[in-house]
């Protein structure tokens, strides 16, 4: 993407609205369309559910491209020592973590909400 004033000697790269660095060292978090997307927008629903007999907890409602997912269902593995993954834009952890996994989310700045019963 050219700059503001290309090809002068007023040449400037074109800078990031929120963080102010140039495009290309920008890490704002950005969804499909180019928008960025903080996790104070993302509102995550957490919810548990029963699958053959044994708990899983659900992360669901982040947004997928604006939200490096797999990163973020590592960090949760390790912090709650459970296996887990990442399916159709949903982060799975085995074991029931629901009330824990909320708080962690809220400490990382998302509007997390337990859902279920």
């Amino acid at each position: 993407m050219p700059g503001l004033f290309d090809g002068t000697p007023l040449q400037r790269p074109v800078t990031c609205a929120t963080c102010g660095k140039a495009m290309a060292q920008c890490a704002c978090p950005r969804d499909q369309r180019g928008v960025v997307t903080p996790p104070a927008a993302q509102p995550a629903r957490v919810q548990r559910e029963r699958r053959r007999g044994k708990w899983a907890t659900v992360v669901m409602g982040l947004d997928p491209v604006a939200t490096d997912l797999p990163a973020l269902a590592q960090t949760l593995r390790k912090k709650f020592a459970t296996g887990g993954s990442v399916k159709d834009g949903e982060i799975e952890l085995q074991g029931d973590h629901r009330d824990a996994l909320v708080t962690h989310l809220k400490a990382l700045g998302y509007p997390a909400k337990a859902a279920g019963g």
